[in-house]
């Protein structure tokens, strides 16, 4: 047997184990008043018109929950916070998640803010880049992640091209710079959603290509975490903050411009006409495919066959652990037994 093999069918065991366990009363109401710090993953942006549309909408208030959110000075430090108890609730990645379990820390995924990689890549007419054949012998920045250098080498082996024939460059999160200044022919590392739009709407052109397209597996590109003790001991203060989260998302759907003043009004950086075409091309990555799963809902396979390839690409060094994901606490969902009784409490 590969190792291959033997990554994925580990890591499909494991994800048939993925869940926590909590009360099972589908509570949508905190005790008044919960003081809730949800830490962002980057700077208010797009991603987060949802729950900005939550505390515009006072869906937190009426959830008994005052929310505050803070944003991180490194997209690396929501986790590490978030496990020595200095916030409630980390929005993060799901590979960020893995690779902290992995490395001890007791966290647990209880929705998906994202429920696609956003993760892409890109390029400008000056690179030549039109499709991912066309990186072979060409230099493509990324942001120093480890998991996003895994990506090209996986997305280059898929598609029939010598990883050794691209050149690598570690651009920072100078993703768009460094194509604009013709440093780097495409990047891996921008957001479709975010980056992807800017471009288009500045009549850049630009060739966009998400990951998954491209031969990564599927994953959640943004996750809610909380300490795994909350999702044990604290069952409705979870469910209650993800049920205003969901109807937060709801209005933004209904109406994208709920989200828009409360998020200017926390990054005024942001151009009014480009975070509204974000968001829209955002809303559908919010919500499952399924239109009969509920906001938040995490797909337990994708996680094993994703958390396979990490195993695969000497990213873990084991299969994602149990427990590393639970959908009981999202709307509706404290009505159903646990999505798998044989974990047991």
């Amino acid at each position: 047997m590969t190792r291959r093999i033997i990554a994925v069918a580990l890591s499909a065991l494991s994800a048939a184990a993925l869940a926590a366990c909590g009360e099972k009363e589908d509570v949508t109401s905190a005790p008044p008043t919960e003081q809730v710090r949800l830490m962002l993953d980057y700077y208010p942006n797009a991603d987060h018109a949802g729950i900005y549309a939550a505390m515009g909408t006072g869906a937190f208030e009426r959830a008994g929950m005052d929310v505050e959110l803070v944003t991180p000075s490194d997209p690396a430090a929501p986790l590490k916070l978030l496990a020595a108890g200095k916030v409630d609730v980390a929005i993060s990645y799901e590979p960020e998640l893995l690779l902290a379990r992995d490395q001890g820390a007791d966290l647990v995924s209880v929705g998906a803010l994202v429920q696609r990689p956003l993760t892409s890549i890109m390029a400008l007419p000056k690179g030549k880049v039109r499709s991912v054949a066309d990186l072979e012998g060409k230099t493509v920045g990324t942001a120093g992640i480890p998991y996003q250098s895994a990506y090209l080498k996986t997305i280059l082996t898929e598609n029939g091209i010598d990883p050794s024939s691209v050149r690598e460059v570690n651009v920072g999160f100078n993703l768009v710079p460094a194509m604009l200044s013709g440093r780097v022919d495409a990047t891996l590392g921008a957001f479709w959603n975010v980056e992807g739009v800017e471009l288009q709407r500045a009549k850049r052109d630009p060739v966009i290509i998400p990951v998954d397209e491209a031969g990564v597996p599927t994953y959640d590109e943004l996750i809610f975490v909380v300490r795994a003790d909350t999702a044990r001991n604290r069952g409705p203060y979870v469910r209650a903050f993800l049920r205003a989260v969901a109807e937060g998302h709801e209005a933004l759907r209904d109406d994208p411009q709920t989200g828009i003043g409360p998020l200017l009004a926390a990054n005024p950086d942001l151009d009014r006409a480009d975070t509204l075409a974000e968001v829209r091309e955002t809303l559908p990555a919010f919500f499952p495919e399924d239109p009969d799963q509920p906001f938040g809902w995490q797909d337990q396979q994708a996680w094993g066959r994703y958390g396979g390839w990490m195993v695969e690409s000497d990213l873990l060094k084991s299969p994602p652990l149990p427990r590393s994901l639970t959908n009981e606490f999202l709307p509706g969902a404290g009505l159903e037994p646990a999505d798998d009784p044989a974990a047991g409490n």
